[in-house]
């Protein structure tokens, strides 16, 4: 379905004469007819750098997109690059949305139809796989990965984070509500937590990844003890900071995972697996096997993508571990589980609850935005930063929304 737009003042395709005209022209036909075909489920209304108005999909319930395609150019991108090309398409005013979470929602809800029509290729995405292996997780290459997202500064987070300083998913009452406190939804993700270890006071905790300490230091007031580590040295400065005063404070290190030693009760990790790579996820769980005393319990919440892209996902290079957080990578929940039994963890009471990292992501970019908008965020982020975390908030909202990812808790009991 096509019509004029009026006034529209966009060079068209047809003023190219020639062969390349005709050749680039039929290239971009082929791209909207890919995506038009692969839409099965929602639909994206989209204005044409020639003027044209074009529905693409439209044939399934589903969330609808709107995008003003204002170069041929972003077209070219996201078949080279995919997922990072669409993004600097945006970022150079390619193209652009009132609001691009549905959009996002949209490819992601659509991934199995659409297939590699948003995926990089050739030699693009050869380069770019080549420069995140030079990123691997490697005790040298995990700090400075950890370093290069985290330690943007503790005023930067405190700045739109809620106050437990949280970087994960919360965990909202049913139905989720947009009048219920983040920092509530917070404290609840963290007693769901904690109530999968059981700990009785005087036992022992080891967190894997303690963030800015918030659920380290609530064990720690229920009569744990608490042994927290991060590789993040402005995490650990908070942490330490505001533990000063508490009764029990937690022992917070600045300490790679795979050099932890001891026997503990009880294992915790938040969202900190996302940060290890596959080739370490062996490496990561054999440190909890280790470490957890016979009968001991951990509770994992992790990050899933779905095992129908995974193949695809692992050998690509997305425009997160591009542009956000080097060295990161999604589950598959399925290989990780396979690995985690294989070394005598029992796998149990999986709980899924991806539609409340979508509102806390929500939450998030409102948060993010309203702390710009007051120049609230501390000097150094400019307007080009701000955009560009700006885009990554909707970028995740949109691939919660529309499933391709997910969040979850798990207990793992040593045998």
């Amino acid at each position: 379905m096509t019509r004029q737009a009026p006034q529209r003042e966009r060079a068209r395709l047809a003023a190219r004469p020639g062969p390349v005209g005709r050749a680039l022209s039929r290239f971009f036909e082929r791209r909207l007819d890919a995506i038009d075909t692969g839409l099965v489920a929602g639909r994206l209304e989209a204005m044409l750098p020639d003027g044209r108005f074009r529905i693409l999909g439209g044939r399934g319930e589903g969330p609808v997109a709107q995008v003003d395609l204002r170069r041929w150019r972003a077209l070219v991108r996201l078949a080279r690059s995919g997922s990072v090309g669409w993004y600097e398409a945006w970022a150079r005013g390619e193209w652009t949305s009132p609001d691009p979470v549905p959009l996002f929602d949209l490819f992601m809800r659509n991934r199995a139809t659409l297939g590699k029509t948003a995926r990089a290729s050739g030699l693009a995405r050869l380069r770019k796989r080549l420069r995140h292996a030079l990123r691997r997780n490697s005790r040298p290459g995990a700090r400075r990965n950890i370093m290069a997202h985290y330690d943007l500064g503790n005023d930067f987070y405190a700045a739109w984070l809620d106050p437990t300083m949280s970087y994960s998913s919360a965990l909202f009452a049913e139905p989720i509500s947009p009048h219920e406190p983040l920092a509530a939804a917070q404290d609840r993700k963290i007693d769901a937590l904690l109530a999968r270890l059981a700990l009785k006071p005087g036992e022992t905790l080891l967190e894997i990844g303690c963030g800015w300490g918030h659920l380290a230091r609530r064990a720690a007031a229920a009569g744990a003890k608490v042994h927290a580590i991060t590789l993040s040295p402005a995490q650990l400065d908070h942490a330490r900071a505001a533990a000063r005063g508490d009764v029990a404070p937690p022992d917070f290190a600045l300490c790679d995972y795979r050099d932890v030693r001891g026997c503990y009760d009880a294992i915790a990790s938040v969202e900190m697996v996302e940060a290890v790579g596959e080739a370490y996820w062996g490496g990561y769980l054999d440190v909890i096997a280790a470490q957890l005393r016979r009968g001991g319990r951990a509770a994992l919440q992790y990050i899933t993508i779905a095992d129908d892209v995974f193949p695809a996902y692992a050998n690509s290079v997305d425009f997160i571990q591009a542009y956000v957080f080097p060295g990161g990578m999604l589950l598959s929940e399925s290989r990780f589980r396979a690995l985690a039994e294989a070394r005598g963890l029992i796998w149990s009471d999986a709980v899924s609850f991806g539609a409340h990292y979508a509102e806390t992501l929500r939450r998030w970019r409102e948060s993010f935005d309203a702390a710009f908008a007051q120049a609230a965020l501390p000097t150094g982020f400019d307007a080009r930063f701000a955009d560009l975390w700006r885009y990554y908030l909707m970028y995740c909202e949109g691939g919660f929304r529309g499933g391709g990812i997910n969040v979850a808790q798990v207990t793992l009991t040593r045998g």
